[in-house]
């Protein structure tokens, strides 16, 4: 069964930004939940081989409210070109999936 749930995740330079990124989408309901973690990216910018110490978010939220999510990242995101991939939820404990839905309705 296809959800009409998804996780969203992207990458902050530090764990103030991805707090401060966090805060805001739940507490615009746009997200029910963010988990942060500290990550090791090695990427390719502008013709050079890039290594960092990030901070990564996966957010939960319904597949409605995406475009809302991905314009408050775009928004609020200190990175040129932010990372922000939608992963579609298609399973899960359905008390917890049920209240996702519920944190995200305003």
């Amino acid at each position: 069964m296809r959800e009409d749930l998804v996780s969203v995740y992207t990458t902050l330079p530090d764990r103030a930004s991805a707090d401060r990124l966090a805060r805001i989408l739940v507490e615009e309901r746009l997200a029910a939940c963010a988990n942060a973690f500290p990550v090791e990216s090695i990427y390719r910018w502008q013709g050079k081989l890039e290594q960092a110490s990030e901070w990564a978010l996966i957010l939960k939220t319904r597949r409605a409210l995406y475009a809302a999510v991905e314009r408050r990242i775009r928004d609020l995101h200190p990175y040129e070109v932010p990372a922000v991939v939608a992963y579609d939820i298609t399973a899960g404990l359905p008390h917890y999936l049920a209240w996702i839905r519920e944190s995200t309705n305003g």
